[in-house]
């Protein structure tokens, strides 16, 4: 019997060079694979560089010729910023300890810079003024670089260009980058958590939106609620809710340990504002009621034609809708909400509608960039005459949207810059001697600070021109400085006998503006005073809207109606008797 042993299967020799030539195909593939990937990421996204050189050059500008939009920019926060600089300013009623509206937090971030800068220009406070607007304009550069680079990478290059773009020259966003107000504050915070949302970052996006809510504006928590609520779905939760939960356990404990460090108790100035204005039943329509219409009149002021784009945003969601669902509609629609919102409340103020500026452009530039997608939905073929019009027509109107924000910026500055200019003017003016007297009379809400106010002026006082309502006083040392309730002050807006100066021939110089109407004026009294500088301030109430509104060159000169801002000195009896 033969012997029969097992057979094996001789184990295949791999084909070593078709081995090695299949892996160097895969490699090579790969990589060409990386290497392309790379290239359209590239190609999408925009790098900071040239949005932040844009943005910096632009509100550089801002902070150089910007004028002051509101008398609560002054009184409520560069006087009390002065105040802990120079232990002089004026003191506004949300500053009695007895109130405490307003959060010395949010002065406490700004004195990082004007602090050590005010230790640099010993004699020059105007210089402190301006460097604190440029490091605001720092700040509005920084996020909304990040911004524009966050929406390179999601949505592309043209849509980011064309942010960019209207970033820079909106006249909304060019005043109220370097504009030194808590809903200033809320913007930045805006910007830079939108930002993050859609960069991903959802825990960082909800901290920045605490701190925004927290030492800004506590009412744009509104603006804040779809990016927070969003992220909260899509990170992960325990992670993104402990982010914005320590996050605003820090500052509400950094927020009421300086209020009782400057109010001398221990308050807090977020629930304040929140009581007077919510819970107690707050009086603000003592200040102003404007019509329902007020904000969408001041948003096309602000941002002409693309705030009308902004709008449509939504109407434009049936052709957009996997584009740009659901990220950017969460980013924008605080835009929605805030003018539903803000327009139901009776007191109305520009700068209320900060916090959602850099939300309009993006909604507008999204809209513009979809222009073609009109067309490309109904016709079949992309290269068609009417997807190539609409493709030519989208860097022209957005041309004509930043042509005409560029003519209503000009305007701005070139008709209402007159109590910044004369105010200059005082550091020229020492021969009027120490302790002078500066009497400011109807003009007293254009008043730009006592930054502007030299060393040899011993005080400002107000004259009364017929202004029914409470003035700033001066911040009281002997009452307690930032610690103090004066009995002068009330919630109810109602003057006090001691705000006026009543012996107007206690003044040494006077500001007015002469603007030609039949009631008096100081100034055309040669015998008492004489004009030491005076420029022109456009008469916004003649001059007709379309011409005051917008810069046309050698037309607006011609049709517009100009008045005097004027610094005036009295002259000495002595003098007045030897003439």
């Amino acid at each position: 019997m033969a012997l029969t042993l097992p057979r094996h299967r001789r184990q295949a020799v791999p084909d070593i060079d078709s081995t090695n030539a299949a892996a160097q195909v895969a490699d090579r593939y790969s990589k060409e694979d990386k290497d392309e990937k790379d290239r359209r990421q590239h190609e999408k996204g925009l790098r900071w560089q040239l949005p932040f050189l844009a943005l910096g050059l632009l509100r550089h500008m801002s902070a150089s010729s910007n004028i002051i939009h509101d008398c609560d920019e002054v009184f409520n926060y560069w006087e009390p910023l002065h105040y802990l600089l120079y232990k002089s300013g004026f003191q506004s009623w949300e500053y009695s300890s007895e109130f405490a509206l307003r959060s010395y937090l949010y002065l406490l971030f700004h004195m990082l810079l004007a602090g050590p800068t005010s230790w640099f220009y010993k004699d020059e406070k105007v210089q402190v003024f301006y460097k604190v607007r440029l490091f605001l304009g720092l700040i509005s550069t920084i996020t909304e670089t990040v911004l524009v680079v966050a929406l390179s990478r999601k949505y592309g290059k043209r849509l980011a260009t064309y942010a960019l773009a209207m970033l820079c020259l909106t006249s909304g966003c060019f005043f109220s980058s370097t504009s030194f107000l808590p809903s200033t504050f809320s913007m930045y915070a805006v910007t830079l958590s939108s930002a993050l949302f859609l960069l991903e970052k959802y825990a960082s996006a909800v901290s920045v939106a605490a701190t925004g809510v927290l030492i800004g504006w506590p009412f744009s928590i509104l603006v804040f609620l779809p990016v927070t609520i969003y992220s909260l779905i899509k990170g992960s939760f325990k992670k993104v809710f402990l982010s914005g939960l320590i996050t605003s356990i820090s500052v509400i404990a950094l927020s009421v340990y300086a209020d009782y460090y400057y109010y001398g108790k221990w308050t807090s100035s977020i629930f304040n504002l929140l009581k007077y204005n919510v819970l107690g039943g707050g009086e603000s329509h003592l200040y102003g009621v404007e019509s329902a219409t007020f904000y969408l009149r001041n948003g096309f002021n602000n941002f002409n034609f693309s705030f009308i784009l902004a709008l449509l945003f939504v109407a434009f969601l049936p052709i957009t809708w996997k584009k740009y669902t659901p990220d950017l509609l969460v980013v924008v629609s605080p835009i929605y909400v805030w003018l539903a919102f803000m327009s139901l409340q009776p007191h109305k103020e520009e700068r209320f509608l900060y916090p959602i500026y850099t939300l309009i452009c993006v909604a507008a530039t999204a809209v513009i960039d979809s222009f073609p997608d009109i067309f490309r939905d109904r016709f079949s073929n992309e290269e068609s005459l009417t997807v190539k019009v609409a493709k030519v027509l989208r860097p022209v109107f957005l041309g004509l949207i930043l042509c005409a924000s560029h003519s209503r910026t000009f305007s701005l500055l070139h008709g209402y810059s007159g109590p910044l200019v004369i105010y200059k003017h005082l550091e020229h003016h020492e021969d009027a001697g120490p302790g002078s007297v500066l009497c400011v009379g109807s003009e007293w809400h254009r008043y730009p600070s006592s930054f502007f106010i030299p060393s040899y002026v011993n005080e400002v006082r107000w004259v009364n021109d017929g202004f029914g309502g409470l003035l700033p006083f001066p911040f009281n040392s002997t009452l307690g400085g930032t610690a103090a309730a004066p009995f002068y002050f009330n919630n109810k807006n109602k003057a006090s006998d001691m705000q006026y100066l009543h012996d107007i021939d206690a003044c040494t110089l006077f500001v007015e503006l002469d603007l030609g109407r039949p009631h008096p004026h100081r100034g055309r009294d040669l015998s008492k005073w004489e004009t030491l500088a005076a420029v022109h301030y456009l008469d916004r109430e003649i001059s007709p809207a379309i011409y005051r509104s917008f810069f046309i060159p050698y037309i607006w000169h011609q049709k517009n109606v100009f008045g005097l801002y004027k610094l005036l000195r009295k002259i000495p009896q002595s003098s007045v008797g030897q003439g």
